[in-house]
């Protein structure tokens, strides 16, 4: 089994290394500062990736297609940002809780945990989500949908609710990591 660590913090890389490499020792584990020395590298040789979630997002046209077998390395803060079916691990978890955590992605005895239930988002509220991560208003989005100004603030009421994120950047994040915009279309 291959797996990349594609990760600018050497630290976090060097330690996720090792305490893969101590799950087993059939492991061959390569660590990457940067996704282009990744993507000299064969990127589809490997069997699982272990990503920041910045590389993530700057390159969701590479992981997005390969969700099931992409974890993304995120630092404790954000974590509900990256629902909808993505594979999370907290890199700041103590040593011994981390280990329990990374063997669930390789033991066929212990499942991976179901994903966050969350309900789905209409299409009308996917829309009202990738306004909102350009920039608009409320107001601008009505017009722009030829919606209500009640029924844009409903919209966003729901999405909120459903995603259990309030904030513009963390909405923001949760498009991108799922697919419904672009980073460099922001």
């Amino acid at each position: 089994m291959e797996i990349a660590i594609i990760n600018p913090d050497t630290l976090s890389a060097i330690g996720l290394k090792k305490l893969l490499s101590e799950i087993s020792e059939e492991f061959i584990i390569r660590t990457f500062a940067d996704y282009g020395t990744f993507a000299d590298d064969t990127p589809d040789m490997y069997t699982w990736y272990f990503v920041s979630s910045q590389t993530y997002v700057l390159y969701n046209s590479f992981f997005l297609p390969r969700k099931e077998k992409t974890v993304i390395l995120m630092h404790g803060i954000g974590l509900n940002t990256a629902s909808g079916g993505n594979h999370i691990l907290n890199i700041f978890l103590p040593e011994k809780m981390m280990k329990a955590e990374l063997s669930k992605f390789f033991s066929d005895s212990i499942p991976l945990p179901p994903p966050h239930e969350e309900a789905e988002l209409s299409a009308r509220e996917i829309e009202v989500l990738v306004l909102i991560t350009k920039g608009y208003i409320n107001k601008e989005i009505a017009d722009k949908l030829n919606i209500s100004l009640t029924t844009v603030i409903t919209h966003r009421k729901n999405i909120t609710e459903k995603l259990g994120i309030k904030s513009v950047s963390g909405l923001t994040m949760y498009a991108v990591m799922n697919g419904y915009v672009e980073a460099d279309r922001i």
